[in-house]
C-alpha cells in the first residue's frame, strides 16, 4: 500500500475510535488497469471506469470510432473476449474488518470475476450493481483482480441458441442499420447493437466504479426518501438498505431541521442486506415549499439527516436532499368524448408536458462527461422544456443526470430498458431483471423529477399490431411472456418499492384501457386513451389534419442532417455529397435520405448549385428547415388541442418530440447535434414551447389564431395579424382583434377571419405574394413570440428575392453580437460560425426588418476576427 493511503486509513481509524463511530472503509480500485484480448495479441493500459473501445483509442490502437466507416471496420472489438486486470495492496486494518466486499457499480456485461486466481462471481447485466465477499481471499502484498468479459455479440447469440423453445423476435436489426443480432437476449444497452439513429458499438468494459468496502458492524448501501402527501399532511418515507454483519439493535434519528421535524425510532438490522423503512412526520406548522416543473415555480430542496446509534456509538450517519411534490396520472372520463383523459397533475395542478426524448449521449458511456450532460439539459431548459422521456433502449442515466433534472425542474418519464422487441422469460433472465428493477428503483425513487415509470418502449404496440409476424396459434404464448415480464414482475416490483408515482406498462399504451384488455390493447395507438407515437414521412407535415388529435404525444418527429461543421471531422472530401457512400452509410433509417428530400420538396425548391460542396451544404440546410417547420407544425397542433374535444378527440396534455440529442454525427430526428450544436429545430423550440404562444392555422379557408397559455393566472389577450409582401420589408396591413379572456392553462381562439376577406382588405396581397405574421398582446404590450403563417408554399412565392444580408460582429460587455442588415424579406435565416462552439440567441428566423441584432454565446475563447472569418449566413432564397 502506498504511504499516503496507509496514512489515510490510520487517520480514519483514529477518527472512528475518538468519536465512537463504527466506520466503514472504502478503497477505490478505479484508475489504471491493464487490458488484453483473448489470445494476448493486444495488451494495453486502460482506465476504469471505461470501455475497450475508449482504451484502444486512447492508446493509439484505433482511430476515432466515429470516423467514416470505422463502426464497421472495428466490429472485431465486440467479437473478441477481453480481460481487465489490476494489482493492488490492502492494509491489515482493512482486512481486519468482519466483512469486506468487492463492489462493481457497473460491468458491461457478461463476465467472470477472479481474485488471486479464485473465481468470486459472475455478472450478466450491465444495469446492476454487483458485490462479492472477498475478505478471506485478500492477502498481504499484491492482490490480483481479473475481470474476464465475454464478447457481448457471441454471448447474445449463445443465449439465443440455448433458448430453443421458440423464436423471440426480432432476430436481427434491419440490414440498413449494419448491426448485430439477438440484443434482446442480453441485459445491456439495446441500442449498442445498432438503432435507426445510431451505430453498432457493442461495448465491453467496467463502465462504472470498482471498490472494496470493509466494515465491522454495518454498511449503508443506499438511503432513499420519498415524500407522500395525504389529508394536508406531508410525511417522508425513509428507507435504509443496510448490509449488517450481525443482528444489530439501533436507534434511528431522522430530522429535517429546516422544517423543525425530527423523530427517533427503534429498529433492528438483521444479518445480511435488509431494507428498513421509517416514516418522518412533517411538522404541520411548517410551511413546506413545493418542487415545481420548469416554468411553473421553483425547485426548493431540504436536507434530511439520518443517524443511527448503538447505545452511545454512532454507527450510521448520512445526509441527502428531499424535495416535496406530488404527482398523479389522471385517467378519467372526458365530457363529450369516449375514452379517458391522460395527463399529469403536479401538486394538484394539471401540467402540459413540453419536451423531448432522451437517448444515450455517446456510444461510449465513459465519454459522457458532466459538461456534456449539463449542456444538453441546460439546452432543454433554455427552450422552455419541462420534461424528457428517458427512452427504453438506452441506459438508466447516471446520478448526476437526475440530480440536475431535479434542480432544473425537468420532469422525467423513465422507461425501463426494454425496446422494440420481445424478450425471453427463463428463470435466470427473469432473476437478473428483477435485481435490475429493484436496484434502479431504489437508486432513483428519491428524485422528484421522475414522475412516472414505464415498463418498455413500443412492445405492447409490437404485439398488438404484429410487428414480428407471429402465427395466430402462438400468440397466446407471447402474450403470457409479455404479462409475465412487465406486469407480474416489473410492475409488481415497482409498486412494492415505490407507491409515490404511477407505473405504465408500455409506451405507447392505452393505459387503464390496456389493463382492461389484458395489458395488450387491440389498438395501443387509439387517440382516445393514453399516449401515442406517430410518424409519417410521406404525408404533408404542414397539414395539421394528418396528425392524430391524441391525449398525449410521447413520440413524433422528422429527420434532418447535422451541420457541415459537425460532419467534417469524421469525413473526407469524397464524402461531401448527399449521394456519397458515406451519406448512405450514416443513414440507418430505411429510405431516410430520400424521405427528407421528398418532404422538403413539398414546400421548398431543392438546392441546385453547380458547386458540389455548396449543393451538399445547402441540402443539409434544407433538411433542417424542413425538420424545424414540420415539428413546429405538429407541436403547435398538440398545444392548441389542450382545451378542445373535436369529434371525440383532443384534450392533448403532452408533446415530447423525438429526439433531443444525438449519439454520433449522422442524420437523425434530434434537435441537438452530437457535440451540442443546436439544429434549427431547437431554435424553433424556443418559440413553440413558449409559456404564452400564438398558434395560427387555416381550416376551410379561414385563418384561426389560438392563444395558448401555460400560466396559472387568467389573461386577456388579442391577436395582432400583419401581412407582408415577399418583396417588401414594410407590412402591407395590420389587423387587431378585441381583447378576449384566455383562462390559465388553456388554449382559446382569439382571431378568426376568412383568408380571402383578410387579403381583400390588404390591397395588393395575394396568397402567392404575401405571408402573415401574428403575435399576442395584452393591455401592456406583446406577450410571447411572433409567429408566422405561409399563405402558399415558399417554393411558389412570388417576389422572394436574395436578401444579400450583411453582418458586423462586435464584442461588448455582454459578449459577442452580430448586427445584420437585409435588403429584403428573408426566410429561415441561418447563422453559422463553423467549428466555433456556442449558440446564438436566435437562429433560423424570418427576417422582416432591415436590421436585426443577434447575440452569440461562445463556449470557448474566441475573437471578433475568428467569428467574422467563419460566419456564414444562409437564407431560403440563397440555396437556389
Amino acid at each position: 500500500m502506498r504511504p499516503s493511503v496507509r496514512a489515510a486509513c490510520v487517520l480514519l481509524r483514529l477518527f472512528c475510535a475518538r468519536f465512537s463511530v463504527f466506520c466503514s472503509v472504502t478503497r477505490s480500485l478505479d484508475g489504471k488497469w491493464s487490458l488484453s484480448n483473448s489470445d494476448g495479441s493486444v495488451s494495453l493500459p486502460a482506465e476504469v471506469p471505461g470501455c475497450v473501445h475508449s482504451a484502444l483509442q486512447q492508446q493509439g490502437y484505433i482511430q476515432d470510432p466515429y470516423f467514416r466507416f470505422n463502426d464497421v471496420s472495428y466490429r472485431w472489438i465486440a467479437l473478441d473476449n477481453w480481460t481487465y486486470t489490476t494489482t493492488f495492496s490492502v492494509s491489515g486494518q482493512l482486512r481486519a474488518n468482519h466483512k469486506v466486499l468487492l463492489v462493481f457499480d457497473g460491468v458491461d456485461t457478461a463476465a467472470s470475476v477472479w481474485l488471486n486466481g479464485i473465481i468470486v462471481g459472475k455478472t450478466d447485466n450491465m444495469f446492476r450493481r454487483y458485490d462479492f465477499p472477498v475478505r478471506d481471499l485478500l492477502k498481504d502484498g499484491d492482490n490480483v483482480l481479473n475481470v474476464s468479459l465475454l464478447s457481448p455479440v457471441l454471448y447474445a447469440s449463445e443465449r439465443r441458441t440455448a433458448h430453443s423453445a421458440y423464436r423471440v423476435p426480432p432476430e436481427c436489426p434491419p440490414h440498413v442499420q449494419q448491426g448485430e443480432c439477438h440484443v434482446n437476449f442480453i441485459r445491456k444497452q439495446q441500442s449498442s447493437f445498432s438503432w435507426d439513429w445510431g451505430p453498432s458499438f457493442p461495448t465491453v468494459g467496467l463502465w462504472k466504479g470498482v471498490r472494496l468496502e470493509a466494515f465491522d458492524v454495518l454498511q449503508l448501501v443506499r438511503v432513499s426518501s420519498v415524500p407522500l402527501h395525504s389529508l394536508s399532511q406531508w410525511t417522508v418515507q425513509v428507507e435504509l438498505l443496510v448490509d449488517a454483519v450481525q443482528t444489530t439493535n439501533a436507534q434511528i434519528a431522522l430530522s429535517i431541521p429546516e422544517l423543525d421535524s425530527e423523530q427517533i425510532l427503534q429498529t433492528q438490522f438483521l444479518p445480511g442486506k435488509t431494507k428498513n423503512s421509517f416514516t418522518l412526520n412533517i411538522n404541520t406548522s411548517s410551511q413546506v415549499k413545493l418542487w415545481w416543473p420548469n416554468g411553473h415555480g421553483d425547485q426548493p430542496s431540504y436536507h434530511l439527516t439520518v443517524r443511527g446509534f448503538q447505545g452511545r456509538d454512532l454507527i450510521l450517519n448520512t445526509e441527502s436532499k428531499v424535495y416535496f411534490r406530488s404527482v398523479e396520472l389522471v385517467q378519467e372520463p372526458v365530457v363529450g368524448s369516449p375514452g379517458l383523459s391522460f395527463y399529469f397533475r403536479i401538486n394538484g395542478k394539471p401540467v402540459f408536458l413540453k419536451g423531448s426524448n432522451w437517448i444515450p449521449a455517446h456510444s461510449f458511456q465513459d465519454q459522457v462527461t458532466p459538461a456534456v450532460l449539463r449542456n444538453l439539459l441546460q439546452s432543454a431548459v433554455d427552450v422552455g422544456m419541462n420534461a424528457l422521456r428517458v427512452w427504453g433502449g438506452g441506459v438508466y442515466e447516471q446520478d448526476l443526470f437526475y440530480s440536475w433534472c431535479d434542480e432544473m425542474g425537468i420532469m422525467v418519464w423513465q422507461d425501463f430498458m426494454f425496446a422494440c422487441a420481445l424478450y425471453p422469460t427463463e428463470d435466470d433472465f427473469m432473476q437478473t431483471v428483477r435485481e435490475e428493477v429493484v436496484q434502479q428503483v431504489q437508486r432513483l425513487k428519491s428524485h422528484p423529477s421522475i414522475i412516472t415509470w414505464s415498463g418498455n418502449n413500443e412492445n405492447e404496440a409490437a404485439l398488438a399490431t404484429d410487428w414480428f409476424n407471429i402465427p395466430a396459434a402462438q400468440r397466446a404464448a407471447y402474450l403470457r411472456d409479455y404479462v409475465t415480464l412487465y406486469v407480474n414482475n416489473i410492475r409488481a416490483l415497482v409498486q412494492e418499492e415505490d407507491q409515490s408515482r404511477p407505473f405504465l406498462v408500455s409506451s405507447p399504451t392505452n393505459g387503464a384501457e390496456s389493463e382492461q384488455e389484458g395489458w395488450v390493447a387491440a389498438d395501443p395507438y387509439d387517440p382516445h386513451y393514453g399516449d401515442t407515437h406517430f410518424y409519417s414521412y410521406s404525408l404533408d407535415c404542414w397539414d395539421w389534419r394528418t396528425f392524430p388529435r391524441t391525449r398525449f404525444a410521447s413520440e413524433y418527429g422528422f429527420q434532418s442532417w447535422p451541420s457541415f461543421s459537425t460532419l467534417q471531422p469524421v469525413s473526407t472530401l469524397e464524402d461531401w455529397s448527399y449521394n456519397s457512400n458515406f451519406s448512405s452509410h450514416r443513414q440507418h433509417h430505411e429510405d431516410g435520405n430520400q424521405q427528407m428530400l421528398l418532404q422538403a420538396a413539398l414546400h421548398f425548391k431543392l438546392p441546385n448549385s453547380t458547386d458540389p460542396l455548396k449543393r451538399f451544404t445547402d441540402t443539409l440546410y434544407i433538411t433542417q428547415v424542413m425538420q424545424a417547420q414540420c415539428v413546429k407544425a405538429q407541436t403547435e397542433f398538440y398545444r392548441r388541442s389542450r382545451s378542445e374535444i373535436i369529434e371525440g378527440r383532443g384534450r392533448t396534455m403532452g408533446a415530447l418530440y423525438w429526439q433531443l440529442n444525438d449519439v454520433w454525427q449522422a442524420p437523425s430526428w434530434s434537435s441537438i447535434e452530437f457535440g451540442g450544436k443546436w439544429k434549427m429545430l431547437h431554435y424553433f423550440a424556443q418559440n413553440f414551447f413558449a409559456a404564452v404562444l400564438p398558434v395560427g392555422f387555416e381550416d376551410g379557408g379561414t385563418l384561426f389564431v389560438y392563444a395558448v397559455s401555460d400560466l396559472s393566472p387568467d389573461l386577456e389577450l388579442r391577436a395582432v395579424v400583419s401581412a407582408y409582401s415577399w418583396s417588401d420589408l414594410d407590412p402591407v396591413c395590420t389587423l387587431k382583434s378585441d381583447l378576449l379572456p384566455v383562462p390559465g392553462g388553456s388554449a382559446a381562439i382569439v382571431f378568426k377571419q376568412p383568408v380571402a376577406a383578410l387579403l381583400a382588405g390588404c390591397g395588393s396581397c395575394t396568397r402567392l405574394t404575401c405571408l402573415l405574421t401574428f403575435h399576442l398582446e395584452d393591455s401592456g404590450g406583446q406577450q410571447g413570440p411572433t409567429n408566422h403563417h405561409f399563405l402558399s408554399s415558399p417554393k411558389d412565392a412570388q417576389g422572394l428575392q436574395r436578401p444579400n444580408i450583411t453582418a458586423t460582429v462586435q464584442e461588448g460587455p455582454a459578449g459577442y453580437s452580430i448586427s445584420l442588415r437585409s435588403a429584403s424579406v428573408a426566410a429561415f435565416v441561418w447563422l453559422d460560425v463553423g467549428n466555433v462552439p456556442g449558440r446564438f440567441s436566435s437562429n433560423g428566423f424570418l427576417m422582416l426588418s432591415r436590421n436585426r441584432t443577434v447575440s452569440f454565446d461562445a463556449w470557448r475563447e474566441t475573437s471578433v476576427e475568428e467569428l467574422s472569418r467563419w460566419l456564414s449566413i444562409t437564407s431560403l432564397r440563397d440555396v437556389y
